[in-house]
């Protein structure tokens, strides 16, 4: 992840959740903020998808007519 500002949040998590994290010597906050990440980038690739199709047609058009090379 890139350098950024960062802010304190409030969150609600289960403490049986953090006590095995912690237990397991994990990085609570890096943790949640890697699962907050992993969970924009699933909500977002649908869209990209829908925003290139046109592009990602021309791109397998291309590919199926001359390979890859």
């Amino acid at each position: 992840m890139s350098i950024e500002a960062r802010k304190p949040h409030d969150l609600t998590v289960s403490e049986a959740l953090i006590a095995e994290a912690n237990a397991l010597g994990l990085d609570v906050a890096g943790a949640a903020e890697q699962g907050i990440a992993r969970a924009i980038k699933a909500e977002k690739e649908p869209l990209w998808r829908i925003e290139n199709a046109g592009v990602i047609r021309v791109e397998r058009e291309h590919l199926e007519k001359h390979g890859s090379h």
